[in-house]
């Protein structure tokens, strides 16, 4: 191999340095026959100075709304919704099929009863699903069981901020058609000639979650307004409530109106209230003034008042039609923040749909004067937008990345919205819902969603150093029993001896003891992201305390423990360091590890790759463990059957297995570890199979999307960029899935990713890489986020030979360990 030039790592990338005594190797020569894996380097050569440059590349679609089919998840896996919403909208106005669907809707029912103004995408739980509207031409009911429409696929259509569907049968009932604002709702009925009623329900104390108290209030003979209190998320018991307000007026007068409770019917009542159950309002309108009715609802998480002045202003001036013009111009302009060209027309449609759920959440939550509700339900006002619905356990592995390369601005005020609630209440959340914190989940998620932010250069100073004194606080600290947050409730014996103590009567579900095992590694890699965090502000020993748990993951490994042929597994401990229960142990039952087992939980030590496989008994050892994990015979000689037959046996199988599980978070940066065995190929072979479990129909994704979290990871994984370790800020190379790729970051410079010939459908493997112009050959397995933004174009050289495959397999290609790692000083 020809000599390289060496550039040390510790060089000032941007503001930003690598702390580390490896060396970055590029080289400003094509590689020769060594470097070029398939032995075809003069052809490489050639396609470098001739092919990317004279042959035309495949074009972006000018639209790729039309490629976003959001039926896609619509099951009881994905739990995906098909309605209108806006980019991080309040609003995500959308039919439901019954109160006992974790989206509000399945595309398998046949009923609908309603549409309503709140969903999460992708939630394993019941929960929103508020303020439903329902047209009805019959007789006035307060049942949904009565008054359901029976419909069909075939007279629904959806599109990014837009929903229609014609009720009945047969299409003949009320036509039903929503769009969106960031705040506002926008129904738009018209009526069968043959109805004798038109009649709108508006049903406010039965959501899809927990309603603890609801209101309603008819106002004039054209406006309902409202609030109802909601909480108790996924079953968890606790303090954790939200309270939302609407506002909806009517284009016209109704002839009739009335409240109802439970079963029984008011007419010309205009208030009602109720702790629990059925509750709402009701409008009928004069068939003889006109077949269509159009309706705007405001949303506000502060009050009535706050959802009347979010309706007034962002339907000033609008219309309907001008309203869904603009929603699908502005997906648009999302969908092309991170365009694709080649692949078939089921990779892209995959693909922008991926995209599409992944720029839903975090949802605003303040109105347009700024007004929020913190979490002791006081109001406030900010100058930027704030946030809310933070499912962190989930996004901060893939979905907080995507935000932060696509909306560098939106991803700080999210991280600025964190440190509000840490003002306002005390404690940074866990899993937010609303203004109330759920407490759901384990670990310490937080840490490393922030973490990631600030290693991207993204927060002021002041900000930054705010931020890590919150998050210093809660990795230290456990708040008390009154607090409305639990936060790492493992602490304790956490900080006192290395691991959290396992026990099964903690007194809640998603406690961290009941899942000591889990939530241990989860401490461990936030308190070493948090020392990336320490080292770019200046604090030194506070970033030596959290170092030191960079390797917790010993305290627990059991190198006993066996399985699969295999000996040493991270397993649950007492409060006095011995085992916990069960003995004879095994890692696949996943006893005391929390949506999965100790198979899945052995790589979530990403932080130091090289500690854990000196645990497993080496690389060598550790490669042929992440063999078996993925059945890697099976991944190269039948993808597809790998994904489907061996990883994914059901939407829910956390537990009693070994494999791959990417239904779920919990080890969905596995396939990157083999950047660290010097075998990044492979990577590659697993992401092509993994690509095989996600398809374009209802039931095209393998598990709850879990607020776009698995469909960044997909998204990513499809452009050949990931950062396995969350806030190292190193993104992990693969085979892209696309001949072309652009990331267009909001007031940003465009990078382009060229790859010849990739195709999803088969497997490739890297070959070669260059980056920038002029470029440079690129033989490390990992980019910096610095080199990525300002690398303009990264080309990529694929070969379907995994035998000859040689690029970035030497030791200094690897990643760097966390430890190793620091952020920016602002």
């Amino acid at each position: 191999m020809k000599k390289l030039a060496i550039v040390a790592l510790a060089a000032v990338l941007g503001g930003s340095t690598l702390m580390c005594s490896e060396t970055e190797l590029v080289s400003d020569i094509p590689p020769d026959a060594d470097a070029s894996p398939d032995g075809n380097a003069r052809r490489d050569r050639d396609a470098r100075t001739e092919g990317p440059r004279s042959e035309q590349w495949p074009s972006f679609a000018t639209d790729p709304t039309a490629l976003v089919d959001t039926s896609i998840g619509n099951n009881e896996s994905g739990t995906t919704f098909p309605g209108a919403a806006m980019p991080f909208g309040m609003v995500q106005l959308s039919p439901d099929t019954g109160v006992n669907r974790y989206a509000s809707y399945q595309y398998k029912d046949t009923k609908i009863w309603g549409f309503s103004h709140t969903h999460l995408s992708g939630v394993g739980c019941q929960t929103m699903g508020n303020f439903r509207f329902m047209p009805t031409t019959g007789l006035l009911s307060s049942d949904p069981t009565q008054y359901a429409t029976t419909f069909s696929h075939s007279n629904e259509s959806a599109s990014p901020g837009s929903y229609d569907v014609a009720l009945g049968d047969t299409g003949q009932g009320v036509k039903v058609s929503l769009t969106a604002t960031e705040r506002t709702g926008w129904h738009r009925y018209v009526y069968p000639d043959s109805a004798t009623g038109m009649n709108v329900l508006v049903e406010v104390g039965e959501s899809n979650g927990n309603v603890y108290d609801a209101d309603v209030s008819v106002v004039g003979n054209d406006t309902i307004e409202g609030s109802l209190t909601g909480g108790n998320f996924c079953g968890e018991t606790g303090k954790e409530r939200y309270r939302i307000f609407f506002s909806a007026k009517f284009d016209r007068a109704a002839r009739l109106f009335g409240t109802w409770v439970g079963s029984t019917f008011t007419p010309n009542s205009r208030t009602a209230k109720r702790t629990n159950g059925r509750m709402g309002a009701w409008l009928s309108f004069d068939p003889a003034a006109g077949r269509t009715v159009n309706a705007v609802v405001g949303l506000s998480y502060v009050s009535v008042e706050g959802a009347r002045t979010n309706r007034n202003k962002e339907s000033q001036g609008q219309s309907f039609e001008s309203v869904r013009a603009r929603a699908h111009g502005t997906w648009q302009s999302e969908l092309l923040r991170m365009p694709v060209a080649g692949g078939s027309p089921a990779d892209q449609r995959t693909y922008y749909s991926a995209l599409y759920r992944s720029l839903l959440h975090p949802s605003i939550g303040s109105d347009v004067d700024g007004q929020y509700r913190d979490f002791k339900n006081g109001i406030h006002t900010s100058d930027r937008p704030y946030y809310q619905m933070l499912s962190l356990w989930d996004t901060y592995r893939s979905q907080n990345q995507l935000v932060a390369l696509l909306h560098p601005e939106r991803a700080a005020d999210m991280a600025r919205s964190v440190l509000r609630i840490y003002n306002d209440a005390g404690w940074v959340p866990r899993w937010a819902l609303g203004n109330g914190e759920t407490n759901v989940m384990s670990g310490d998620p937080i840490t490393p969603w922030i973490v990631t932010i600030y290693r991207r250069g993204l927060l002021d100073r002041d900000t930054a150093k705010k931020l890590f004194d919150a998050l210093w606080r809660n990795v230290n600290e456990v708040p008390a029993d009154t607090s409305i947050f639990r936060g790492r409730d493992g602490n304790p014996t956490y900080k006192a001896r290395g691991h959290v103590d396992y026990s099964t009567t903690s007194g809640y579900t998603y406690g961290d003891r009941r899942q000591a095992g889990s939530a241990t590694l989860e401490y461990a890699f936030a308190d070493c992201a948090l020392a990336v965090m320490a080292r770019g502000l200046g604090e030194k020993e506070k970033a030596k305390q959290l170092d030191a748990r960079c390797r917790n993951f010993e305290k627990q490994w059991d190198a006993n423990a066996q399985s699969k042929g295999y000996t040493g597994f991270p397993r649950a401990r007492n409060a006095d360091d011995t085992n916990a229960e069960p003995d004879p142990y095994d890692p696949m039952k996943g006893h005391g590890f929390h949506e999965g087992t100790a198979w899945q939980y052995q790589w979530l030590v990403q932080q130091d790759a090289p500690a854990l496989f000196a645990k497993m008994g080496g690389e060598a050892e550790a490669e042929k463990r992440l063999d078996t994990f993925f059945d890697m015979p099976t991944v190269l000689a039948d993808p597809a059957k790998a994904a489907k037959e061996k990883w994914v046996r059901g939407a829910y199988t956390y537990y009693n297995a070994f494999a791959f599980n990417p239904n779920n978070e919990s080890d969905l940066h596995a396939p990157w570890m083999y950047a660290w065995t010097g075998s990044p190929w492979k990577t590659s072979a697993v992401l092509r199979a993994a690509r095989t479990l996600f398809v374009d129909r209802e039931d095209g994704m393998p598990g709850n999307d879990d607020l776009g979290t698995i469909s960044s990871w997909l998204l990513f994984g499809m452009v050949g960029l990931f950062e396995a370790a969350p806030g190292s800020g190193a993104y992990v190379l693969s085979a892209p899935m696309f001949e072309v790729v652009e990331i267009r970051p909001e007031n940003g410079q465009t990078v382009r990713i060229e790859a010849r010939g990739a195709d999803a459908s088969k497997l490739q493997y890297v070959a070669s890489v260059r980056v920038g112009d002029p470029e440079r050959g690129w033989i490390r397995s990992w980019i910096s986020h610095e080199d990525l933004l300002r690398a303009q174009t990264i080309r990529v050289w694929l070969t379907d030979n995994p035998n000859s495959t040689i690029w970035a397999t030497a030791p200094e290609a690897r990643p760097p360990r966390m430890s190793e790692v620091t952020g920016p000083s602002p």
